[in-house]
């Protein structure tokens, strides 16, 4: 028995014992080659500093291979940096370690200094976590280094829409000078994400301590909030954490039952202030999977100089007239779980002046008033506010998303031109310029939220949903991002009109989509349907309530100064007897999934009314009318 034991090789990542046959450690998986020449990252002696050799680095070979290396080591330096904070803190929190912890936390804060990118790093940090560079972890770099350490010279070859981008770049050695920067980009969407009040709340409930989880709460934390692949990752306890799990699941796991009540209480709290939303695709989820697939193929893509891909079948959500058939509570009841009641009051009355259904004219001349849908609050609320205002369902499988980031990334050479001179116009009137790398940095880096999932998306996403639809999007939007306090940071830029400029006016449609966007946050905008022999047609206002244009956003220099003609040309305008110009919405004829999909959505609430209301009598059920003693002799 003691000669298996000897015989086994031990993991410098996370000190197991493997058996010889292990290639990789089944722990934390590290392959055994690299573990044998791995630094131990618990000691805390200096490593020699290896010295560089001078030579030309192509940018397309080495930044993949600094890619990767940053990739390997991102994860295990930000968990060693996360339980390196939880030492600290549980040793800080010990009445009889003050001194021990004082003493632990100032030996901490003596950090080392990359060599390449001057990071800070912690001291049992093996390799900078930017650039991935092994390097001492002395204060100040040896006058021998810093003297005999060559330059050496990077040359990044940048695709661009427009012409192919060179740029030389002097750098320290061994830096991947782009890949290092979208790391970085990285490593900051994770770090923002970070939550060290959460994760130390998951630790709280694994050992039964409930002060981190009351701070957590008390700093108004979500109790229903559930672990990411991320958080996972920067625990590395697989025994006790999972993806997806909650504070009540773990506090079940560990059998914490005071923590689970108290856990339970507070959501009990939390979600008695709240109603349950039901939106049509809630209650006939099978239907809007079927409706999802449909819209996926009904999506193609134009073998032309601009491969976008586009949609074939043309679709327009509005709320059936059969709600006006129900009681009032019913109605009422049906209203709050579909409509976003705070966005709708932030649109028409806390923002002044008002956004939307601001005119008597419209609204009730027209009888033309939007109605704001709940919307899921994850990073896709654009995506799934599209879907909301044409199909009537979220955009849960990112159907929508892959459409976008293909739209990006195969017809670039088209969008990033119009794009670049647009930016390059708002930042002139701002009085600052960028280079030739900045931009193509900038349009890589919304290629990226393009592409991820929850990703938060910008004015461009907007104008290339706007191609992908084959339709004008119109978006209703506050004008100020606000804080909490109500104070004003910073103008939105959303309000205004994106129309799909890059096709053929043929080609589209001349209905509009209506988005309100208020906060960080997108909503669909829908109208009711007319009665069966009513107009189909919602006419919107393309003018402010100062009676000021809308903009249209990423036009060219040569088309400014032209936007009514150019709003008459992609859109069925008109005007009001006071000269307000109008858009007119047409509704389509609906679909039938989604026809079948409301009908399931109505048919709960007419069973909701058929508990309240007698069978031949709009009186509603009283209590006195039923005996629970039978019926008497007289009857």
């Amino acid at each position: 028995m003691t000669s298996q034991i000897t015989s086994k090789w031990s993991c410098d990542v996370c000190t197991y014992d493997n058996y010889q046959s292990s290639l990789k450690c089944v722990m934390c998986r590290t392959s055994k080659r690299q573990s044998s020449q791995a630094q131990d990252i618990y000691s805390l002696r200096d490593e020699l500093p290896v010295e560089p050799q001078p030579k030309l680095i192509e940018a397309s070979g080495e930044i993949d291979n600094c890619d990767k290396i940053i990739d390997n080591n991102l994860f295990g330096e930000l968990n060693e940096q996360f339980n390196n904070d939880l030492k600290i803190n549980d040793r800080s929190n010990s009445p009889e370690n003050e001194e021990a912890s004082s003493s632990l936390e100032a030996h901490a804060l003596t950090k080392w200094t990359c060599m390449a990118c001057t990071y800070q790093n912690w001291p049992k940090s093996s390799k900078c976590i930017m650039c991935g560079t092994r390097g001492s972890r002395k204060m100040s770099p040896s006058p021998d280094h810093s003297t005999s350490e060559p330059p050496t010279v990077v040359i990044k070859h940048v695709k661009s829409p427009e012409k192919e981008l060179a740029a030389t770049i002097n750098t320290d050695s061994n830096i991947c000078t782009l890949k290092r920067s979208s790391s970085r980009r990285r490593l900051d969407d994770i770090n923002s994400n970070y939550d060290r009040a959460w994760l130390a709340a998951c630790v709280g409930v694994v050992q039964g301590d409930w002060s981190p989880i009351a701070a957590y709460l008390q700093a108004g934390g979500d109790p229903t909030r559930s672990l990411t692949p991320t958080e996972v990752a920067l625990l590395n306890r697989p025994s006790a954490f999972d993806t997806g799990h909650t504070l009540v699941h773990l506090a079940v796991r560990f059998h914490r039952e005071e923590i689970l009540a108290n856990v339970l209480n507070q959501i009990n709290a939390t979600s008695s202030s709240t109603t349950v939303k039901r939106v049509p695709s809630h209650i006939a989820h099978q239907l809007a999977d079927e409706i999802g697939k449909h819209f996926l193929s009904t999506i193609r893509v134009r073998k032309s100089l601009m491969p976008c891909p586009f949609v074939t079948e043309f679709a327009t959500f509005s709320l059936p007239y059969e709600i006006e058939e129900l009681p009032r509570p019913v109605q009422r009841q049906l209203l709050d779980e579909l409509l976003d009641r705070n966005v709708q009051h932030e649109l028409e009355i806390e923002e002044v002046p008002p956004v939307v259904n601001w005119s008597p004219e419209v609204c009730d001349g027209l009888c033309s008033r939007l109605y704001a849908l709940w919307n899921r609050s994850a990073g896709d609320c654009l995506l799934d506010s599209l879907m909301q205002s044409t199909w009537g369902i979220f955009d849960k499988d990112n159907i929508l998303r892959k459409a976008l980031a293909d739209c990006l990334h195969e017809s670039h050479m088209v969008f990033y031109p119009r794009w670049k001179e647009y930016e390059a116009w708002q930042a002139k009137k701002l009085e600052f310029c960028l280079d030739e790398y900045q931009w193509a940095e900038d349009w890589a880096a919304l290629v990226s939220q393009a592409e991820r999932p929850g990703s938060s998306l910008a004015q461009l996403h907007v104008f290339a949903l706007a191609h992908v639809m084959r339709r004008p999007i119109i978006v209703y939007a506050v004008k100020y991002v606000k804080n909490f306090r109500g104070d004003r940071l910073g103008y939105t830029n959303f309000e205004g009109v994106y129309l799909p400029l890059l096709w053929e006016p043929s080609f589209c449609i001349k209905s509009p989509i209506t988005l309100a966007y208020t906060r960080g946050h997108f909503s669909s905008l829908v109208p009711v349907e007319p009665l069966p022999r009513g107009k189909s047609t919602t006419y919107l206002p393309l003018v402010d309530h100062d009676h000021k244009l809308l903009p249209i956003h990423f036009v060219t220099k040569s088309e400014m100064g032209h936007e009514e003609d150019i709003l008459k040309l992609w859109l069925d305008v008109c005007l009001t007897d006071n000269g307000m110009l109008l858009a007119r919405q047409r509704l389509h004829k609906r679909p039938l999934l989604v026809a079948q999909m409301l009908e399931e959505w109505l048919n709960y609430y007419r069973k909701q009314a058929q508990m309240t209301i007698t069978p031949f009598s709009s009186r509603p059920i009283s209590i006195q009318d039923f005996s629970s003693e039978g019926e008497s002799e007289q009857e």
